[in-house]
């Protein structure tokens, strides 16, 4: 039995889902402790609570939105200086926790504390995450102004750390990968076992997913189509006509999505991934300056398996564009390559197997 460490960025569900998938697959086979800030730390800690695996809080980095709901770049980068300045104790703590219980390998998706802390201790770590995309992605297919921010961002997450044992990009869209990255390992998204073992049907209801704020004109369109539409992330609030609105639950929303028509969500790459599993074409909402979102959409538009519209210019119209062509949006589905689990579990034994394999240190037999 290995001991792992794994941590995680603490913005949105996406990185603590992708985390959940590969502790659910290596739990009971290995030790297991979780780092995990903000919204992924209040996702994973009920789901462990008394279990075999050890869910720690650690610090976040956080997007910051402005009162209109758009991604706001100067609170964020406020937020961010607050954060750095937290970051070498932070650093120091997880230095400390590493060699006071030698663990064999970290993963990490998309946080910058556990690389530097791993780096420090000599201890090997893999990369797990979708934002390396922008690094190892060929993205010539964007519009140049994406291709401009993708560029900008790319900077960014190579500061989240470096010196990676193994790079892994989930994601659920396939383009070429750049030249000088033929060792990245490219999968699909990784898969909770609740989307792994439901088995699909096709129902008259759509599913909507909005991080925290949707507009009235977007609720407007929603209602207008006629369908039933279940509500997610705007919390429990009453019926309004054809629209109800659900707290978040992770077995319920998967059984209202399973059993959807379509779903119209905000452009995440975890769950645009695990609609598309399941066969449910997407109409993708980018956040107003949300870049990556952005880029997650034009690419769902050119896998054919779904469409997208501005946050702010989505209407009737566009929405019932969508709902005409569900039937060619499910003929194009690339469901074949969608489950990137097990070949990031076979990076993650790989190297499980090559630290076991390690001959132990002569000081520290000694000791």
């Amino acid at each position: 039995m290995a001991r792992i460490f794994i941590s995680m960025s603490g913005d949105g569900r996406g990185h603590a889902t992708r985390v959940r998938a590969i502790t659910e697959a290596l739990r009971g086979e290995h030790d297991l402790t979780l780092f995990a800030p903000g919204d992924a730390y209040l996702f994973l800690k009920p789901l462990y609570a008394a279990s075999d695996v050890t869910v720690r809080e650690i610090p976040a980095l956080r997007f910051m939105y402005t009162e209109d709901n758009r991604l706001c770049y100067r609170r964020t980068a406020t937020d961010a200086l607050r954060y750095l300045r937290r970051l070498p104790g932070l650093v120091c703590s997880l230095r400390e926790e590493i060699e006071a219980r030698q663990p064999d390998l970290a993963i990490v998706d998309f946080e910058p504390a556990l690389p530097r802390a791993a780096r420090l201790s000599g201890l090997p770590w893999v990369s797990v995450n979708h934002q390396h995309f922008l690094r190892t992605y060929d993205l010539s297919s964007l519009p140049r102004s994406l291709r401009w921010h993708a560029a900008y961002m790319a900077m960014v997450v190579e500061l989240y750390g470096s010196g990676q044992a193994d790079t892994v990009v989930s994601s659920f869209y396939f383009p070429p990968l750049r030249k000088g990255c033929e060792g990245v390992t490219q999968v699909g998204v990784l898969l909770r076992p609740e989307v792994l073992e439901a088995r699909p049907s096709e129902g008259e209801h759509l599913v909507a997913y909005f991080r925290k704020f949707a507009s009235a004109r977007l609720l407007a369109a929603l209602a207008a189509t006629g369908r039933p539409v279940r509500v997610y992330g705007l919390g429990a609030r009453p019926r309004a006509g054809n629209l109800t609105f659900h707290a978040i639950s992770s077995s319920r929303f998967i059984a209202d999505l399973t059993s959807c028509a379509a779903l119209i969500c905000t452009a995440g790459n975890q769950l645009v991934g695990e609609a598309l599993h399941l066969g449910k074409p997407v109409f993708a909402l980018p956040e107003p300056n949300n870049h990556e979102q952005a880029i997650n959409a034009h690419f769902l538009r050119q896998t054919g398996a779904g469409d997208w519209s501005e946050f702010d210019a989505v209407d009737y119209g566009r929405l019932c564009g969508f709902l005409r062509r569900l039937d060619e949006f499910r003929t194009a589905m690339p469901r074949e390559r969608i489950n990137g689990l097990p070949a990031t579990l076979a990076v993650l034994r790989r190297h499980l197997r090559d630290a076991a394999s390690q001959p132990v240190a002569l000081d520290l037999v000694a000791a």
